[in-house]
């Protein structure tokens, strides 16, 4: 499989030790975290065909994927 667009350490470099260390010490944030990268696979899989889906479900699986970003980006932002 190709690579994977839209990993967190891509999409938020500069925060990329921060994403580690929530992840091992604030279980709500792990938890969109993993979240996010369930769902961010299941786009990835559906754009590229390997597991195809309706286009309906596609933008349904984007705009739960946006508002995970969303969530994730506000606790990043809060340090």
């Amino acid at each position: 499989m190709s690579h994977v667009p839209h990993e967190l350490a891509a999409d938020f470099p500069e925060k990329a030790g921060l994403i580690s260390s929530l992840r091992q010490s604030d279980s709500h944030f792990a938890r969109l975290a993993d979240a996010y990268h369930e769902i961010n696979r299941e786009v990835h899989r559906a754009e590229t065909d390997v597991a195809p889906v309706s286009d309906e479900y596609l933008t349904e699986m984007r705009k739960q994927r946006m508002h995970l970003k969303d969530q994730i980006a506000a606790r990043l932002a809060k340090g």
